[in-house]
């Protein structure tokens, strides 16, 4: 809480609390997080992004004030999704979420990452169809970079240029989309938010936990985590949005679509 409380006075007015499937966090505990953050900063949205979960539980979510949820489709290809989960998981249940999601109310997210594992320009176009029938809120796309402890470690990185293809894309067909320039996009070229923002992004994401945790949501090998997507490196992020002449916005962001 008192990051968003710090996020908050820095002129913040969206919190994303992203997090595993472990189910920790239990829905009472994510419900009284929620309301929490609402309470001390009633004017701003809260984003969840914390897997897949029951039509109940989302709706308790949602009834406790959260405003999003991002949960990436990853791949609509069946046998695609089968090998990046290794059989244990089905895209049929998360586009059921995703249904549950928009159903309640949610400003819904989906999206992939591009240049996975197996991944095929078949696999990305027919994705993009998806999005374009889905017509989500929101939509998080960035390249794959490759963990140590995972099964796809020797795998190679997702491209620049195709993440920087697909977002013009994405932007094309859902204009008014939210569509972020991703840490990733930093990680595997310095100047690649910028380039993200050039070629259709319009959301930047700096990272507001604690140092002293940040080394424990490592989603991949080379994460930036104390550079200038910190929140201790405002006034960085904000020369190197203004030297492609942008300026950042701290309003709360959401979807044109939607009346707060």
């Amino acid at each position: 809480m008192e990051c968003v409380k710090l996020g908050h006075e820095l002129g913040f007015r969206t919190f994303v609390l992203q997090g595993g499937e472990d189910m920790y966090f239990t829905d009472d505990m994510m419900c009284e997080i929620i309301s929490s953050i609402k309470t001390e900063c009633p004017d701003s949205a809260v984003t969840l992004s914390v897997g897949e979960r029951s039509r109940e539980t989302y709706q308790r979510y949602f009834d406790a004030g959260a405003d999003r949820f991002l949960l990436r489709h990853e791949t609509i290809t069946p046998e695609h999704y089968s090998f990046l989960h290794e059989g244990k998981m089905s895209i049929d249940t998360r586009l059921h979420c995703l249904k549950n999601l928009k159903e309640i109310g949610f400003q819904t997210g989906c999206g992939m990452m591009i240049g996975s594992p197996g991944q095929t320009v078949e696999h990305l176009v027919n994705d993009l169809l998806f999005i374009k029938d889905f017509k989500p809120h929101m939509a998080g796309m960035g390249p794959f970079i490759p963990h140590k402890d995972t099964p796809f470690k020797d795998k190679s990185a997702g491209s620049l240029e195709d993440t920087l293809h697909m977002l013009s894309v994405v932007r094309l067909m859902l204009p008014e989309i939210l569509l972020p320039a991703t840490t990733a996009l930093g990680t595997i070229v310095p100047t690649g938010r910028e380039m993200g923002i050039l070629a259709g992004a319009n959301v930047v994401m700096p990272n507001l936990s604690p140092v002293s945790v940040r080394e424990k949501y490592k989603l991949y090998d080379g994460k930036i985590s104390t550079g200038e997507e910190a929140a201790e490196c405002l006034e960085g992020l904000a020369k190197r949005i203004e030297s492609i002449d942008y300026k950042i916005s701290f309003v709360r962001g959401d979807h044109r679509s939607v009346k707060i």
